[in-house]
């Protein structure tokens, strides 16, 4: 194995690592700004609240989307395995991580070929950054869908963590008409993914027009990756390495929050998947009445997955739980009910968003 491909393996496993280990979330994703308006006569059963969903012609049984995490080491393939089957278990959507390692290496396939292993029938999307898309092109893109036999591919834009990775792509150039070329040339449907720096409104709708078919807005105020690759600087044994400690540090504030992006994209077409901060059921809901057709998880659900599958089973029902106690509280006995429900929206998010729907939103 080269240099190159075995450094892109490491770096795998060192995210992982960091992100199980260290205090690595900035920001607010502004879901604190949200408040869904009670409803004192909910005139619905509690018991029999429907969580279930439909997102780009699929069945859900819920809302809970578990984001991109990992694979490329050999190391991260049992994690993916735990994730892949509790999204089995549960019906549950799945992202896996980057899969550049093993397209660099094919012998790292199984680290993300082990989801379609464990989870038969889930919905499962590849993952490929718009860099290797736009030097590989379509091959690559097909290669990855076809590893874990992915149901939609998504293109994952991350450019603040390449600015401060010493290895970075640091040249943008030509990104957008490579995510044309691909949509016009690849069945698999296409979903553009930011990773914690969120997605304008002018941003989304270059996507829409590039003919994507959903977006992941993966806002500011959770996971921050200038964070940890700040973390990985600092532990770097290479002084030009270390030197991009501070520029991460820097740079922690920088991005569009959950809230705001997530209005903003929504104002321009969709379906879209909240992620960035999204952290319990609370925030699912918040999401999901402001609509939202996915909210994604990805840090809250890493350490039971370190652990075991009943920690992880645990967690999940946990989160349904309290969605679903929500939903009741909000009179909302399906999710399409609560994408209807009244919001009060304040703080900094109301000032960023600057419009509201009067019909929904009170001061």
């Amino acid at each position: 194995m080269s240099d190159k491909k075995r450094f892109t393996s490491s770096r795998k496993l060192d995210h992982l690592r960091i992100c199980a280990e260290e205090d690595i979330e900035r920001g607010d994703a502004g879901m604190g700004d949200i408040r869904i308006v009670h409803n004192a006569l909910p005139e619905c059963d509690m018991g029999n609240i429907d969580l279930s969903t439909r997102f780009l012609s699929h069945h859900f049984s819920s809302p809970l989307f578990i984001s991109a995490m990992t694979g490329g080491h050999p190391g991260t393939k049992e994690v993916n395995a735990r994730l892949a089957r509790i999204a089995e278990q549960f019906g549950l959507g799945m992202g896996v991580g980057s899969q550049r390692a093993a397209l660099e290496n094919p012998q790292l396939a199984d680290t993300f070929s082990v989801v379609r292993d464990e989870a038969p029938h889930a919905f499962l999307v590849a993952n490929l950054g718009v860099v290797q898309l736009r030097d590989h092109g379509i091959a690559w893109a097909e290669e990855a869908v076809e590893m874990i036999g992915a149901d939609a591919l998504a293109i994952h834009l991350n450019f603040l963590q390449e600015a401060i990775q010493p290895e970075g792509d640091h040249n943008a150039a030509g990104c957008l008409a490579a995510i044309e070329e691909l949509c016009a040339g690849i069945k698999t449907p296409v979903i553009v993914k930011e990773t914690g720096c969120g997605i304008s409104a002018e941003t989304a709708r270059q996507c829409w027009g590039a003919g994507v078919r959903a977006i992941d807005i993966g806002g500011w105020g959770g996971t921050s990756w200038a964070a940890v690759e700040s973390v990985r600087a600092e532990k770097s044994r290479r002084k030009e390495d270390r030197r991009l400690k501070l520029l991460g540090e820097d740079l922690t504030g920088w991005g569009i929050p959950t809230v705001v992006s997530l209005a903003e994209v929504l104002s321009t077409g969709s379906p879209v998947i909240v992620s960035g901060g999204v952290r319990t059921g609370l925030d699912i809901a918040k999401g999901l009445a402001l609509g939202a057709d996915l909210c994604g998880m990805a840090l809250p659900l890493l350490k039971p997955a370190l652990a075991a599958d009943e920690a992880l089973a645990e967690r999940v029902e946990s989160i349904h739980h309290e969605l679903a106690v929500v939903m009741f509280l909000a009179g909302a006995a399906r999710v399409a009910d609560l994408r209807k429900a009244r919001l009060y929206v304040t703080g900094k998010t109301r000032q960023m968003i600057g419009r509201n729907d009067p019909d929904r939103f009170r001061q």
